[in-house]
Formats: structure tokens, C-alpha cells, sequence
């Protein structure tokens, strides 16, 4: 039978779930209780119905018989209604509460830290929406028709006691037998759903990673070796869910093998009383109609503790990630990012990951002033792409300050402080959308007219204009419709209409042929026209046109000057330069 969890954490979340849910849809729950209600009392008329029918009607006027099988198909046909009542009321008010769950999982998602978001491979988020989710669906869906069900036993009951007091004494007496064994099982499989969650998101984050690198499964022959991983995790997989599956199908034949013994008992007591003359036969078919038509809504009840275990333990980890502390926050006292031309400086700054034991930045200083380019350069791990995060806050110096315009970046609002910043990394981030909406997300708030400015300064029109319903024109999951540089193109036109202060550039052109470079570097060359810009580059041409060149190694700014000064220097960007560190023909001649 149903029986609120006494684990405080779960009435905690039941509580929560509650009032921060459920109760935003008070019309839908009175509609579904009225159905429910209505439901209960009809089914509960059922054996009133059969009793009165064999006794009355056949004690009085044995011609009146034919009226019993007019009532039951009205009774029926009113139960049907209130049935149907009652479950579109409690899908419409389930399905609301999930949508609801799914938004404010969804909003802190993509307000968490970045930090916390890339812990955990982006197809775990996703079960969370679609496993969890189901849990907690089917959860809520039993918990709402556990109400008609315990109304409906109540009924019953009743009209058990009605009938007679006795023979409802046996019943009773052997349910509540039932409750020990379903609380244990439910125990079991609240465990064993956390163990399956985490199989369903380990193989949905494999699955994704080795769909995403087919071309190297196929060129490196690795059919083999992914099959035996895919393997493996579907073993484990399996023997999760087959662990719940045999833990819930105990509980049908717990329920079924009482349930047998209370009939049994029942039937032979009741036989018992109508052979002595004690009872009527109306008594005797009306009580035991109650008796099976209670066996369903019992059993139903039986199982709603397993089912409300597994939504319970799908609930904690959706409110887990939904608690989650930010810690990339607007300070208590705030201001707007004030007026300048973009000036960033680097005072000192240090950075350490959590739960890594070397720092990533050292003392990191140097100035950006406004309208310069500056290039981050050194060896793979010197800590080029976490300085260029530190500017938009994705993540906070532990060390120093990241300014910008004379402002602390923590100490400036966060939506002022990213409304001046752009970004184009390298593989360019195209949403499932359509070209002229991955273009203006740069300023969700602009015109065609500079929307298809932005696209001309970018070198982006002509192709766009080509596409099939142009602007118009779905791109597809990750820009699949397009090239490589026109995913890049259309990325530098988003960067172009957000039109900056500082414009950060993340090997923006490393993944380009030489005809899509040249065309990406023409647009670049006009998104850094009065901008200061940050550009981690591994092509020596763009390294040479930078304003300053910061060469960087463990974290820290080893040398800094242009090019011409720091190859007279004769350190480590000189050597990166003969080494070939650059891509460029013409590495060795500089």
C-alpha cells in the first residue's frame, strides 16, 4: 500500500516538489480530485449494485431482474467518464510539472559555472532530461492515481462493511501483512535506480563520443575496439536494469499470493455463513465482487512505493544539479561596465582548476591597450586559452585582476561586462537554426539590414544568399549544410553585429584551407578595425600582424614585444619560430 517515505530527505523533496510545483496547477488537481472522487464512488456502487439486484429484485418481483444489467451499464458508462476525466486531468497536470522541471533544470544548466557544466560529458546532462524525467512522470502518474486507488479501497470497504462487518474483518486483517516486504523492496530499487542512472548516462556519453569520432574509428580501423567498449557498457547497462526488474516483478506475485490467501479465506467464510442460512446469496456475490474489485487498486498501491522510489532518487539528482551554488555571480555591489575603448590589462593574475594540484596562470601580466592586437603564443599547456576565459569571466582569477577599461571584471556586471566581448573560437558553434538566427544571436535585437551587413563584412552574404531559402535556410545540427569556413564566416559575422570593445580570437583559423583562410583573415581584418583583440593564433602570418606578441610557458609571460624585437631577442619565440612551432611556409625564413 502507499506509505509516505520516512526518509527525511524524501519527504523533503516530496514537500518541495509539492509546493514548488504542484501546487502552481490547483485547477487541473481539483478537476482531477472531482474526477477521482466521481471514479471512486461509482466503482464503490458496484457491489451495493449486484446485492441489491439478486435481493430485492428477485425477493419482490423476480420480473424486475432485467433492470440490474440497465444499471450496471449505467454505472459503468458514468465510471468510464469520470475515468477518462480523471486521467486527462492527471497527464495535463504531470506533463505540466515536468515541462516546469525541465526548465528550471534546463535554466541552471546554462547559468551554472562552466566550470560545473563540463565536469560531466553533455549526453549525462541529457539523460537528466529524458530518464530521470520519465521517473519522475511515472512517479507523479502513480502517486495522483494512487489517491483514486486508496478512494476507491475506501469505497469498497465500505461497502464491504456495509454488506457485512465480519467477513470485511478477515480481509482486512491480511493486507496490511503486505506492507513490510514493499517497503524493503522499495528500498532496493531506490538504490538500484541511482546505479542504472549512471549506466544510462555513461553509455549515452560513449555512444555520443564515438558517433563524433567516426572518421577516426573508420581511418583508424577501431571498428572492433568501439563495438567491445559499446559492448561493455551495454553488459553493464542491462545487468542494471535486469537488477530493478527483478526487484519489481517480486512485488506483483507478493501482492498476487495475499491477495489469494485473503479470497480464499473469504470465500470459505462467507460459504460457510450462506450454507447455515446466516447470509444471502445477494450478501454473498455482492462481497466477494468487492473483494476482487478490490484486488487491482490494492496491487496498484502495492507497486506505487518502487515507482515513487525510483522518481524520488530521478528527483534528487535533478534538485542536485538545480542547487548547484554558482560562484561566477555579480558582486553584492556591482556596477555596469564603464564607458572605454577596451583597454584589457593583466595585473599578476593567477588561476588554479579545482582539483588540480599545479597552477595554470603564474603572475600573468600584460596590457591590451585600445585598437591593438595582441598574440598569445608558446607551447601546448602554457595557458593561453584559460587566459583568454578569465576576460568574459567563464572562469575567476584565484590571483591578480583581469581589468578592463580601468574595471575589475568581478567587480562589473556580468551582462555589461560580456555585451562588450566577443568571441570566435575555432571550430565555429552553429545552432540547429537558421542562418539569419545563428547570425543575430550576436544581437538578438538587430535588423535584416544589419544582420545582411554583418554577413557582407564577413564575406558570408554571397553564400548565404546561394542557400536554398537563403537567410532562411536551417543549417542543420553543428552547421552541417556548410563548409568549415563558412560555419567560420558566419561566426565572424555574429562576432561583427555584436560590435565589441574586445573581440577574442581562439585559433580562429587554424582549421581552414589556404582559399577559406584568406577570405576568414579578410573578414578578420575588419572585425579588428578599432578593436582591442586577444588571438591565440598558430599561423606565423597573423602572429606578425599583432601589435604585441605575449609569448607564454607554464602559466607564465615569458617574453613580450613584436615580432621583429623578440626574434632579436633570440629566446623562446625565436626558437618556437625555426622549430616550426607556426604553421607557415615561411616559418624558418622569418
Amino acid at each position: 500500500m502507499a506509505v509516505l517515505p520516512a526518509d527525511p530527505s524524501s519527504r523533503a523533496l516530496i514537500r518541495r516538489l509539492l509546493h514548488g510545483y504542484l501546487m502552481q496547477h490547483r485547477r487541473g488537481i481539483a478537476l482531477a480530485v472531482l474526477c477521482t472522487l466521481a471514479l471512486a464512488g461509482l466503482t464503490a456502487l458496484y457491489p451495493i449494485v449486484i446485492q441489491q439486484g439478486f435481493d430485492r429484485f428477485t425477493a419482490n418481483d423476480p420480473q424486475l431482474i432485467w433492470l440490474l444489467p440497465l444499471v450496471i451499464i449505467v454505472v459503468t458508462c458514468a465510471k468510464a467518464l469520470a475515468q477518462y476525466g480523471q486521467a486527462v486531468a492527471v497527464q495535463s497536470v504531470v506533463l505540466r510539472v515536468i515541462e516546469a522541471l525541465q526548465g528550471d533544470l534546463f535554466r541552471a544548466l546554462t547559468r551554472a559555472d562552466l566550470a560545473s557544466v563540463v565536469r560531466e560529458a553533455p549526453a549525462r546532462h541529457a539523460t537528466k532530461f529524458t530518464v530521470d524525467a520519465a521517473a519522475i512522470r511515472e512517479a507523479l502518474t502513480k502517486s495522483i492515481n494512487g489517491g483514486a486507488d486508496v478512494l476507491t479501497v475506501v469505497g469498497l470497504i465500505a461497502s464491504m462493511v456495509w454488506l457485512d462487518w465480519q467477513m470485511s474483518l478477515i480481509a482486512a486483517a491480511l493486507y496490511p501483512i503486505a506492507v513490510v516486504p514493499i517497503l524493503r523492496l522499495g528500498k532496493r530499487i531506490r538504490r538500484a535506480s541511482g546505479g542504472m542512472q549512471e549506466r544510462m548516462g555513461e553509455t549515452a556519453a560513449q555512444l555520443t563520443e564515438s558517433f563524433a569520432a567516426a572518421r577516426v574509428v573508420r581511418a583508424y580501423r577501431l571498428e572492433a575496439q568501439e563495438e567491445a567498449r559499446a559492448a561493455h557498457a551495454f553488459a553493464r547497462l542491462r545487468e542494471s536494469l535486469f537488477g530493478i526488474a527483478r526487484t519489481r516483478a517480486s512485488l506483483d506475485p507478493t501482492l498476487e499470493a495475499l491477495g489469494g490467501i485473503a479470497v480464499a479465506a473469504v470465500l470459505g467464510f462467507v460459504g460457510w455463513r450462506v450454507a447455515s442460512g446466516q447470509g444471502t446469496v445477494g450478501e454473498f456475490t455482492g462481497f466477494v465482487a468487492a473483494l476482487l474489485i478490490a484486488s487491482r487498486p490494492v496491487r496498484a498501491l502495492g507497486s506505487l512505493n518502487a515507482a515513487m522510489q525510483e522518481g524520488l532518487a530521478g528527483l534528487s539528482r535533478v534538485f542536485a544539479v538545480v542547487d548547484t551554488p554558482r560562484h561566477i555571480l555579480d558582486a553584492p555591489d556591482a556596477v555596469p561596465l564603464p564607458a572605454g575603448r577596451g583597454r584589457v590589462e593583466f595585473d599578476a593574475v593567477g588561476f588554479r582548476y579545482d582539483g588540480t594540484p599545479d597552477a595554470a596562470l603564474t603572475s600573468l601580466s600584460f596590457t591590451a591597450e585600445p585598437g591593438q592586437t595582441v598574440a598569445l603564443v608558446g607551447p601546448s599547456g602554457a595557458g593561453k586559452s584559460t587566459a583568454l576565459a578569465l576576460v568574459p569571466r567563464l572562469y575567476d582569477a584565484t590571483a591578480g585582476a583581469v581589468r578592463l577599461d580601468g574595471a575589475d571584471v568581478r567587480a562589473v556586471t556580468l551582462a555589461s561586462l560580456r555585451d562588450a566581448i566577443a568571441y570566435v573560437g575555432q571550430d565555429a558553434v552553429m545552432f540547429d537554426d537558421t542562418a539569419f538566427a545563428n547570425i543575430a544571436c550576436g544581437r538578438p535585437d538587430a535588423t535584416a539590414a544589419e544582420v545582411e551587413a554583418a554577413a557582407r563584412a564577413a564575406a558570408a552574404h554571397d553564400f548565404i544568399a546561394a542557400l536554398p531559402e537563403g537567410y532562411h535556410t536551417v543549417l542543420g545540427p553543428g552547421g552541417g549544410r556548410l563548409s568549415g569556413g563558412q560555419r567560420q564566416r558566419i561566426a565572424l559575422a555574429r562576432a561583427l553585429l555584436r560590435d565589441p570593445r574586445v573581440l577574442l580570437l581562439d585559433e580562429a583559423t587554424s582549421a581552414l584551407d589556404a582559399e577559406n583562410e584568406a577570405l576568414v583573415q579578410a573578414a578578420l581584418a575588419r572585425l579588428r578595425q578599432g578593436r582591442t583583440t586577444l588571438v591565440i593564433a598558430h599561423r606565423l602570418a597573423t602572429v606578425r600582424e599583432a601589435d604585441r606578441i605575449v609569448v607564454m610557458q607554464d602559466g607564465r609571460a615569458v617574453e613580450q614585444g613584436t615580432h621583429a624585437a623578440l626574434m632579436a631577442e633570440d629566446g623562446l619565440y625565436a626558437r618556437l619560430v625555426r622549430t616550426q612551432a607556426f604553421d607557415n611556409t615561411e616559418t624558418v625564413a622569418a
